[in-house]
């Protein structure tokens, strides 16, 4: 279980490192901010590769997995951030998703422990 709750954190603070390397030039790009948004958009995105790279499993499953950790870290930032409220269908499709996360992760190890 602690494993589990390790990877979902990093995942975590993954999605949080792109979002911010992708919203940093949107501000630049839609809403007329400051050129040197960029920067700092650039190094989250380095950040976020990086941050990928630390998961022990094969790329192709930690980038499916963390695909469905992304899709709860962005409903937030759509509550946080942009202030508009995540609708029940929202929480139920991440909660799909997480589900999915742990199944693509774990479901050897869980399928073998029963």
């Amino acid at each position: 279980m602690m494993e589990i709750l390790k990877t979902l954190g990093l995942f975590v603070v993954t999605a949080l490192a792109e979002i911010i390397g992708c919203y940093l030039p949107y501000l630049y790009l839609k809403e007329g901010k400051s050129f040197w948004l960029l920067l700092p958009a650039a190094i989250s995105l380095g950040i976020f590769v990086w941050l990928l790279t630390l998961h022990p499993q094969a790329a192709g499953r930690v980038y499916a997995a963390y695909g469905g950790v992304y899709i709860c870290v962005a409903l937030v930032w759509l509550w946080v951030v942009d202030a508009i409220r995540p609708t029940v269908t929202d929480w139920i499709g991440v909660s799909i998703c997480l589900v999915g996360v742990i199944v693509i992760m774990y479901g050897k190890q869980l399928i073998r422990n029963i």
